[in-house]
């Protein structure tokens, strides 16, 4: 599968211009069509509540203008890149926002979205990420809101990735959705932490699915790693900063939503915590 068709997710956010630069970057890439689409969240007020006509009105033609304004940047940036492009308006409750991100994504190759910045969120609360991950059926990949890696002031895509490998189905689904960038990577890098040496991971760790990536001719090398005082998520990450890697590709949600926030997990860890782009499935 080729990344020839990309959604990506735009706001008002202060970390959206990075985020743009990043996709139109990875759209430029891979000569892929980028769709940026922006959600107008409405609240509903109570019956007894009801705005007068007139200022309703006018609140959805700032709304319109608002979104007009970010969608007009995005477009002026598409164009200069010479990249084939087009944005979109949607409209829904502000609850709802998470699902209409994911309708839209169901008809993409690969959805882009910020990591939630906890002092700038965006419209429709601190969960988007997840809801979209879990539901979209698509590989999803988050840009953190401090911005991606840079080589010579452009956004450094997919050169050096890690992927973090637990032999489960997430992880099985985020390596095949990743392959494209993976074929094209200068240097992959197949982490499993803290793994068994028996049942699914078989014999050897990681040794498997590296011989299954090398068949597509992808630049792999295959490690574990003992970590038994340190997060997995954290163990990875800093990884990641040792070897100097640009993404991170990672199975979302493995384990239940509710244990996850619960107790924590690797992809809560990476939603907070993340310093390069992570793509996940689930």
């Amino acid at each position: 599968m080729a990344l020839k068709n990309l959604l990506l997710h735009i706001d008002d956010t202060k970390a959206c211009a990075k985020r743009i630069d990043y996709a139109i970057e990875l759209a430029r890439l891979h000569d892929a069509h980028l769709s940026a689409v922006y959600c107008i969240g409405e609240y509903k007020l109570p019956g007894w509540a009801d705005m007068p006509s007139n200022l309703e009105k006018e609140q959805k033609q700032r709304e319109e203008k608002r979104a007009k304004a970010k969608l007009d940047e995005f477009a002026e940036t598409a164009k200069r890149a010479g990249i084939n492009y087009e944005t979109r308006v949607a409209r829904a409750r502000v609850s709802d926002l998470p699902e209409v991100i994911s309708i839209h994504g169901r008809y993409a190759d690969l959805v882009i979205l910020g990591q939630v910045d906890p002092n700038d969120p965006p419209a429709g609360g601190d969960r988007i990420v997840e809801h979209v991950v879990i539901s979209c059926g698509r590989p999803v990949l988050v840009v953190p809101y401090v911005g991606a890696p840079e080589r010579k002031g452009v956004p450094s895509v997919a050169q050096n990735i890690m992927v973090g490998w637990d032999a489960g189905r997430e992880a099985t689904r985020a390596v095949n959705d990743a392959l494209p960038l993976l074929e094209r990577a200068n240097s992959v890098d197949v982490v499993s932490v803290n793994p068994k040496k028996v049942g699914k991971h078989g014999d050897e760790p990681g040794a498997d699915i590296g011989l299954h990536l090398s068949r597509h001719s992808v630049k792999v090398n295959v490690q574990h790693l003992e970590s038994r005082d340190i997060d997995p998520g954290d163990t990875l990450l800093s990884r990641v900063s040792d070897k100097g890697c640009d993404l991170l590709v990672i199975g979302g949600y493995a384990h239940s939503r509710l244990r996850d926030l619960v107790v924590g997990g690797v992809t809560e860890t990476m939603l907070e915590h993340m310093t390069v782009p992570v793509l996940m499935s689930h």
